[in-house]
């Protein structure tokens, strides 16, 4: 199979001494990743990230590398949807996102902007793909949520195209038609309860509607979203996040992002109403605070035990 390339040169970067740095590829892209072990996501050992896309044109493999030399990205792809995935890369990342208009006071927002001048938010294009994993990770730990998505794209999914994606175990998620046939035993086996994998199936009938929000303003978005049933407001704004690219999508009701941001600027942590508070000046880029609260690593100290997983479903024995 043939591949593409292309070679984005983006807006220069530089550091305080003026040398001119390399594109965050993997910082960027690290939004997109779904746990550590993806099947849809890899970082081979020359730090190239390679994605398994399902496009409007058809499957693609994409492997994207940053060269220091000249801080230029290299770009290569295979697959029907190739020409697709390559025409993506600026967007994706984030060489379209804009901080205009984004400015604050607190000293802990300005210090934090001022050692990530960099951060940028990439975008897809691509709602499935961002919205599938979403709702697997809805009201579950991290650990059981990843566990469910890595077994759904293995089991029901597809090895991504082109000679090197078989080697790095690359996979593309399956196809909404796949997902609306999915029985309700090998959801559960998937540790996936039957709230939600009844909402991935519901939004799997209505795919090509939802892919349609792609450009739409984010509160749209977020109306169509949560128009279906076991689609709420985190998950609406963890899609609009990554599909869209959108920088007022704020994660409202996670478990740590109210209380990170609290503590980080307060020192105490925040509920969502205090949250919804703070953020409301600074429309339409409120997720600009909690992505730099999250560059700057600045997070409540973890001392209680991790929630564990739930027992309740079959045995995590199972592998696909």
């Amino acid at each position: 199979m043939s591949s593409q390339h292309r070679t984005w040169r983006p807006p220069p970067l530089t550091a305080a001494d003026g040398t001119l740095l390399p594109w965050p590829v993997r910082r960027v892209l690290g939004l997109q990743r779904h746990g550590g072990g993806d099947p849809t996501f890899k970082v081979a050992p020359d730090d190239a990230v390679w994605r398994g896309v399902r496009t409007p044109s058809g499957p693609a493999t994409l492997r994207i590398l940053a060269r220091p030399c000249d801080a230029d990205v290299e770009a290569t792809a295979w697959g029907p949807g190739a020409e697709w995935a390559l025409e993506s890369v600026p967007a994706l990342l984030g060489g379209e996102d804009d901080w205009t208009g984004f400015t604050t006071d607190h000293p802990v927002l300005l210090e934090a902007r001022r050692h990530h001048p960099h951060l940028r938010l990439g975008r897809t294009g691509l709602v499935m793909e961002a919205l599938v994993p979403a709702i697997i990770e809805q009201k579950v730990t991290g650990q059981e949520a990843f566990a469910g998505f890595r077994m759904l794209v293995r089991r029901f999914g597809e090895p991504a195209p082109g000679p090197e994606a078989a080697s790095l175990g690359l996979h593309l998620q399956p196809t909404p038609e796949v997902l609306r046939q999915v029985p309700s035993w090998a959801w559960l086996k998937m540790h996936v309860d039957p709230a939600r994998s009844k909402a991935v199936v519901r939004a799997a009938r209505v795919a090509d509607a939802l892919e349609r929000t792609v450009g739409l303003a984010g509160e749209e978005v977020e109306r169509r979203l949560t128009s279906l049933p076991g689609i709420g407001e985190w998950t609406a704004a963890e899609v609009r996040q990554r599909a869209h690219g959108d920088p007022d999508a704020v994660s409202f009701g996670d478990y740590h992002v109210a209380k990170d941001v609290g503590w980080a600027l307060t020192g105490t942590p925040w509920d969502d109403d205090q949250l919804r508070a703070f953020l409301e000046p600074y429309r339409p880029q409120r997720g600009r605070v909690p992505a730099l609260i999250a560059a700057a690593g600045l997070h409540r100290p973890r001392h209680g035990a991790r929630m564990s997983p739930r027992t309740h479903l079959p045995s995590s024995v199972t592998r696909w």
